[in-house]
């Protein structure tokens, strides 16, 4: 297999997991980055403004789904 593929699922967990960590350590700063003039993101944090909790709780996912893709990608 390429190495492009791994490396593009690894630059993705990357995000992930930064991305989870950010929301949730700063849940309402980073809903609010990205709620106004964001490119059409701002449909995608609309279920999280004022609901830091559920930031929180997405957060965990998001962590949790990259690192099980990097530690699918270190297997290979």
């Amino acid at each position: 297999m390429s190495l492009w593929p791994r490396r593009a699922a690894e630059m993705a967990a990357i995000f992930m997991i930064g991305d989870g960590v950010l929301g949730l350590l700063q849940p309402r700063r980073h809903v609010e980055l990205w709620q106004d003039d964001a490119l059409g993101s701002q449909k995608l944090v609309a279920p999280f403004r004022d609901r830091p909790g559920r930031r929180r709780g997405y957060a965990l996912v998001q962590i949790a789904a990259g690192i099980a893709l990097a530690t699918r990608q270190a297997r290979r």
